[in-house]
């Protein structure tokens, strides 16, 4: 259809082809340091990814908590526990036990991340690829075969894979530091309110009530964190998701990777995230105790409210 009204409109498809041009922009970072190079896309692109992966570590592993709690609950086995460790005391050691098999896992990805990673940047460096552009010039011409073909694009797109890291100037020691805190500080603080979850039902279907409050923050995060990171990633609401701890451990993850945040800022949202794991924590044993012990029962809202406070 588009061949056919070019065609009616006097328009060659050959013309309209060669108007087009492919434009390579490249970006720089105004700082009080000075200008210095960056990549949007880059940048954006490392956003998603430290984002992606915090959100799916606490859903997976947040999950496998709330579980283990349901299964201990449903076959009697917490009864013979309980008699010989506190109901606080058995719920950290399942969400601390699973987050260091979480993290287990993290390290070997990350291992396995660089190893590639390193083997590409040292199969196509900038002295191997000037060196393969004047060999080609000064070769034989000859028409490559179509293996040779995609192995070249592959090549290509490799190489300005790690152009565009290199150009992009991330404080990469920042960022791992801070990606392993939040990674496991947004677990910690969401897992403890899986396992709260998980002694106060006896089966699936009764948590749906209860997840999606918990849930909530993390998705909201992700839908809003879109208009941030196209508009300003250090606004106003940026700034204030990235502080609560509810939706700190993937907002600021977005931000860092753009820069220009303030240490007090990244400071601040630490110590808040550490205050709230405590909190939920706190709250999640109060309910942990009389929950794990409860049978039968429909719980409600005002159940769990009425458990945060029993004394004893």
């Amino acid at each position: 259809m588009e061949n056919q009204r070019l065609a009616q409109s006097g328009i060659a498809r050959a013309t309209l082809d060669r108007l087009k041009a492919d434009v390579d922009l490249q970006t720089v970072s105004l700082s009080e340091d000075g200008e210095r190079s960056s990549s949007t896309g880059v940048s954006t692109g490392i956003a998603y990814l430290c984002g992606f992966l915090i959100y799916m570590f606490i859903f997976i592993y947040g999950v496998q908590i709330m579980r283990g709690v349901m299964e201990e609950k449903t076959s009697r086995i917490v009864e013979v526990v309980i008699s010989t460790v506190k109901p606080f005391q058995l719920m950290m050691g399942k969400v601390l036990g699973i987050a260091g098999v979480g993290l287990t896992q993290l390290t070997l990805w990350v291992v396995l991340s660089i190893g590639i990673n390193s083997a590409i940047a040292g199969s196509i460096s900038p002295e191997k690829i000037v060196q393969s552009r004047v060999d080609s010039t000064t070769a034989m011409v000859r028409t490559d075969t179509p293996a040779e073909k995609a192995a070249k694009k592959e090549t290509n797109i490799a190489a300005k894979m790690v152009t565009a890291l290199y150009n992009a100037n991330l404080n990469v020691p920042l960022l791992v530091g801070c990606f392993l805190f939040y990674f496991l500080g947004g677990y910690l603080f969401y897992g403890s309110l899986f396992g709260a979850i998980g002694s106060a039902v006896d089966n699936d279907t009764d948590t749906q009530q209860f997840m999606l409050p918990v849930t909530m923050p993390l998705i909201l995060t992700f839908v809003v964190s879109q208009a941030i990171l196209t508009t300003n990633p250090n606004g106003t609401v940026a700034v204030w998701m990235s502080m609560i701890p509810f939706t700190s451990p993937i907002a600021m993850m977005m931000r860092l990777p753009f820069g220009g945040v303030p240490m007090w800022q990244l400071g601040v949202s630490m110590i808040l995230l550490v205050a709230g794991f405590v909190a939920t924590t706190w709250l999640a044993g109060r309910i942990y105790r009389v929950g794990i012990l409860m049978y039968g029962k429909k719980v409600t809202y005002g159940e769990l409210s009425k458990w945060m406070f029993y004394k004893g």
